[in-house]
């Protein structure tokens, strides 16, 4: 049986851990994390599913750990990218500490799209592939102002960056057999940001983000909103509100309440 091979960031538990699981059956593995104990425990796990398993370990918010990972995709062989890792920083932006931000839009926006830079030249050059990047819900919370969200200023500006370069990146590919991926769940019962979906009973989960991720990575699905049951009107909305700001703002005069 041929084995496609996946690289999976923010591997060593969570979503991460819960995607390698699903694709054991069929893939092989390199593994991306911080904490090499805990991807050591996962390796063992998955090899006795028969899976071969590169563990490399890396800090994707530090520019030794991305070049680590670019560098092991630059070989191309991985016919599947998962960018998972991330962190919540959740703070008021004063309240951040200015040598945190490059860490954390690095960590959250920047090393998916280094990773899927590198990964490209192998998946054009076999026609196949695939690039899934899990972002958040926030990323269309910009809007609201629930108090129960979180601060997120720089999160939900890092995964809003996710959603629009996944789905520009797939009208760019279209045609060339490589599928790319945005997943956006909501709270999710993992040791993210603390373990704050921990316990809450309407958190869904690492499992579920998971198999619905896959599952709509087969269903053709560029945006998957997994606790979503009517995305198609979602989406089209989303689409229609774009499309009215950027055709109808696309004028060469101000509007009227503007003055002329």
């Amino acid at each position: 049986m041929s084995r496609t091979l996946a690289l999976i960031t923010g591997a060593s538990s969570g979503i991460g851990a819960a995607y390698a699981r699903l694709l054991a059956t069929d893939h092989d593995f390199v593994l991306v994390a911080r904490r090499a104990d805990r991807l050591s425990e996962l390796a063992d796990e998955l090899r006795a599913a028969d899976a071969t398993v590169e563990v490399l370990p890396a800090d994707l918010g530090t520019s030794d750990g991305l070049a680590a990972v670019t560098k092991r995709l630059a070989a191309g062989d991985v016919r599947l990218l998962i960018s998972n890792a991330g962190a919540g920083g959740y703070a008021p932006l004063a309240d951040v500490d200015p040598d945190e931000i490059d860490r954390l839009l690095t960590l959250n926006a920047v090393a998916s799209v280094q990773l899927a830079r590198a990964a490209l030249p192998g998946m054009l050059a076999a026609g196949d592939g695939a690039i899934v990047t899990v972002a958040s819900l926030l990323a269309f919370s910009a809007g609201q102002t629930n108090p129960h969200l979180p601060p997120r200023t720089l999160y939900a500006a890092a995964k809003a960056a996710t959603v629009a370069f996944t789905r520009t990146l797939a009208h760019e590919l279209a045609g060339t057999g490589i599928r790319t991926q945005v997943v956006c769940p909501g709270l999710v019962a993992t040791e993210f940001n603390d373990g704050s979906g921990l316990g809450v009973p309407f958190a869904m989960t690492a499992e579920g983000v998971a198999q619905a991720g896959l599952a709509g990575l087969r269903l053709g699905e560029t945006v998957c909103v997994p606790g979503l049951e009517d995305r198609t009107a979602a989406l089209d909305a989303l689409l229609t509100a774009e499309t009215a700001l950027l055709m109808g703002g696309n004028r060469p005069t101000p509007a009227t309440r503007y003055g002329h």
